[in-house]
């Protein structure tokens, strides 16, 4: 008896999910905590984490949550935007008060690859 063809996704993306030693389970099988992958619009696999790696959400409201709203927003990541669109983050973070946080200057310097100082100094442009 011929062994049934592989789906062409699950070909490609076997060596990933080798790599971050997950399963994959039918759209039968899938529990809420699966991520369902979708060809067409319909359900085809589903990818299963080890339990271990799953991913957590931040706090609702902390500065991660916020960064990846911002981030959500302006279309990628807080990184790799532009010196304009990183000002333009800094502000919106500051509108939703992100900087009300403990050592938030610190975590969205790092997260927009700036350096704290940088980060003043888009929110003291933005007040004067």
């Amino acid at each position: 008896m011929p062994e049934p063809e592989v789906h062409p996704l699950i070909t490609a993306i076997s060596p990933l999910i080798e790599r971050l030693d997950a399963e994959l389970v039918g759209p039968e099988e899938a529990r809420d905590d699966d991520v369902p992958l979708l060809w067409e619009g319909e359900p085809l696999v589903a990818v299963r984490l080890p339990a271990g790696r799953l991913a957590v959400k931040a706090p609702e409201g902390g500065v991660s949550s916020l960064l990846a709203e911002v981030a959500d927003e302006l279309g990628g990541p807080l990184h790799a935007l532009s010196r304009g669109q990183k000002q333009q983050a800094v502000l919106m973070l500051e509108a939703r008060g992100a900087f009300e946080y403990r050592k938030s200057a610190e975590i969205v310097a790092e997260a927009l690859g700036v350096t704290r100082f940088t980060v003043y100094n888009y929110l003291n442009r933005a007040r004067d």
